[in-house]
């Protein structure tokens, strides 16, 4: 029953912030599983990478079918960002326990205030300004490091993407969140998968509890979010955010 309970409020934090902002699980279930129920954080950034296949999935789905995608650039970024997944993963395996699982938190924290304060506001029409063969460029060079940290930690992937595609390829927040969850699933398909193979199958009750957990409450938290305004989602995205950076902080710091 414990090791449910853990599982469900991990679910529930990567949930929400992967349908709010494309956020990977492993920034948050990883630091659970390890504090919580001494999980090995190799093992833990396993199965919250499986968890964030299918949450990442049927919210790219989510944004996708209310037309906040762009396919055609994110796999542009994509292809890059699965290459340096499996690097990044090869390396971590070499790294200490102690190592691992703490990357993203002050990322997240931060760049949940950063979006109460100062929102993202850019829209569609400016977004597509952008030349394509500039756009490519920055694609690339964002997804080597987008995938490399994805890989490495399992976490900081998603939280980015987030910053680099609307910081530096002047994203609208929308279509950043849905084309960060779209690149994502595959990334998190790719670090699961490496890290099974080198590492072998986790707890398979863990991974069950925490995939399904993951999966419901991304689902709520996209259909949310694409319904919101834009001042409305940046708060939302924001508070998340911000909440489960401070969340992570104190879990850190219990372990």
């Amino acid at each position: 029953m414990f090791q449910f309970i853990v599982c469900f409020i991990a679910g529930l934090g990567a949930g929400l912030g992967t349908g709010f902002a494309g956020m990977s699980a492993a920034a948050v279930i990883s630091p659970m599983l390890i504090t919580f129920l001494g999980m090995p954080a190799y093992e833990a950034v396993g199965i919250a990478l499986a968890s964030d296949v299918l949450a990442s999935a049927v919210s790219a789905y989510t944004y996708g079918k209310n037309k906040n995608l762009d396919i055609k650039n994110g796999l542009v970024m994509m292809v890059t960002v699965l290459l340096c997944t499996l690097f990044g993963s090869w390396v971590a395996s070499l790294v200490p326990n102690t190592a691992m699982g703490s990357f993203s938190v002050f990322m997240t924290f931060l760049l949940g205030i950063k979006f109460i304060l100062k929102p993202v506001m850019t829209t569609k029409e400016s977004m597509e300004a952008v030349s394509g063969r500039k756009r490519i460029i920055q694609s690339v060079i964002s997804g080597t490091v987008v995938g490399f940290i994805c890989g490495f930690v399992g976490a900081g992937g998603g939280m980015m993407m987030l910053l680099l595609l609307t910081g530096i390829l002047g994203y609208e927040l929308k279509t950043a969140v849905g084309t960060s969850v779209f690149i994502m699933a595959f990334t998190a398909f790719t670090g699961a998968a490496s890290h099974f193979a080198i590492g072998g199958m986790p707890d398979l009750w863990c991974l069950l509890f925490c995939v399904a957990s993951t999966l419901l409450w991304a689902r709520v938290a996209a259909k949310f979010a694409n319904k919101a305004s834009a001042v409305t989602l940046n708060r939302a995205t924001g508070v998340v955010l911000t909440v489960l950076g401070g969340v992570i902080l104190g879990v850190n710091y219990l372990r």
